[in-house]
Formats: C-alpha cells, structure tokens, sequence
C-alpha cells in the first residue's frame, strides 16, 4: 500500500536547475488535488526558482454536514455553527499524512526551511495544525477562507514562531465567515506570529488579484 496520499505534482522550473523548493497545497470539502493546479502559471513565480508543488487529494470519508455523504475530505465537520465542531483526531491524522508529503521532499532534497505549506477552506485547518506544530522549521504557511480548528488542541511547535504567516479571506464568504479568518490572524498575532491578512470583495473562492498577490508572497518567502 502506498504510504504517500495521491497528489498532482506541477513543477514550476523554467531556468531547469535542480528543484529545491516545495509548496504543499491542500483542496477544500468535496474538491480534489486538481482544484488549484491551473494557479500555478498564474503566479508570476521568479524563473530562476525550482518550485515543486505538491496537491494532494484528501480520503474519501462521510461527512455529518453533509448527511453522512462520503466526499473527500481531511476530516468529519459535525456542525456549521461559528464554534465549528470538528473531529480533531481526524485532524491529525490528515496533518501526519501531510508530514509524510514533508519528509519525502526533504528525502528528495528539499530543505524543511524551503517548504511552504498552504490550504484552502479545510485544508487550510489541516495547513494550520500541520504548519504551527512541524518541529523544524518551515518558510511558510498559507491559509485561505478557512479557519483555525485547532486552537485549543494544538502543540505550538517553538522552531516555527518567525515562520511568515499569510492569511486571506474573502469579504463575502457564505461557507466559512470572515470573521473566522479574522480570529485566526488575531490569535496568531498576539502569540506573536508575523501575519500577513488581505481580503477581497468576493465569496468562498479564490480571485485574480489575490493569486497575484500570493504570487508575490511565495517569491518573496521561497528567495
């Protein structure tokens, strides 16, 4: 049985040079590993850095928001409200599936402090637990209209406290609420954590402007 998750791989490498760089971005509910490969061109990432990104599909499983229907998803979402209950043991076993996608790039020779890891909606609690908990440390972590499951359960890790954080989130979102990316910038915040917010006018989606705009942070945190 494989030990890896199954992932669509694009490799952003124009001047050719061995790859040295790893972005680890998790789907949201219900989506797949394809959900954000069609990004990367859109990026404007530097030409002379070899970025490998790594998309991984989540397991299929019931999810009770859902009536039980079995979809891809990190973990079981028990309730809509604000407060979010969610199945944190599933949590962790999706975040060491993401360590295990962690230590094969570094097998593959990719430094830890090379390695961004990203997600959006659900993914994005998954890249929260993966990310502050990782004991080496990480170029960064990026979330997108999620939220921060997490915070109660999750062991700090101390190599990862000047780890850049972006957070962004859009003004209108009916699925997961700003206000939810708003507690997360500011929990991480007086924890002391360097964080980035944006948000856009749109729904639970990615747009155009903030593509850029991770663009830009990717390049500046991949240099």
């Amino acid at each position: 049985m494989n030990k890896y998750l199954d992932a669509v791989i694009v490799e952003h490498n124009p001047s050719q040079k061995k790859i040295d760089r790893a972005v680890i971005w998790l789907h949201g509910l219900g989506a797949s590993g394809h959900d954000f490969e069609p990004v990367v061109p859109q990026l404007g990432l530097a030409d002379d850095m070899g970025v490998r990104f790594i998309f991984p599909h989540a397991p299929n499983r019931p999810v009770t928001i859902n009536g039980g229907m079995v979809m891809p998803a990190w973990y079981d979402i028990l309730e809509m409200s604000l407060e979010r209950k969610v199945d944190t043991a599933q949590i962790e076993e999706s975040s060491q599936q993401i360590q295990d996608l962690i230590a094969r790039e570094i097998e593959r020779g990719v430094k830890p402090e090379h390695i961004v890891i990203a997600g959006f909606s659900q993914g994005g609690a998954v890249a929260y637990h993966v990310a502050l908990g990782y004991p080496e440390p990480l170029a960064g972590l990026m979330t997108l209209s999620t939220y921060f499951a997490t915070n109660d359960s999750i062991h700090y890790s101390a190599a990862n406290t000047d780890m850049p954080v972006l957070i962004e989130h859009g003004t209108h979102d009916p699925v997961v609420p700003v206000i939810l990316g708003e507690q997360a910038k500011q929990v991480l915040s007086e924890k002391g954590y360097k964080v980035t917010y944006h948000t856009y006018p749109m729904a639970h989606q990615v747009c155009m402007p903030q593509i850029q705009n991770i663009g830009k942070w990717l390049n500046k945190v991949l240099a």
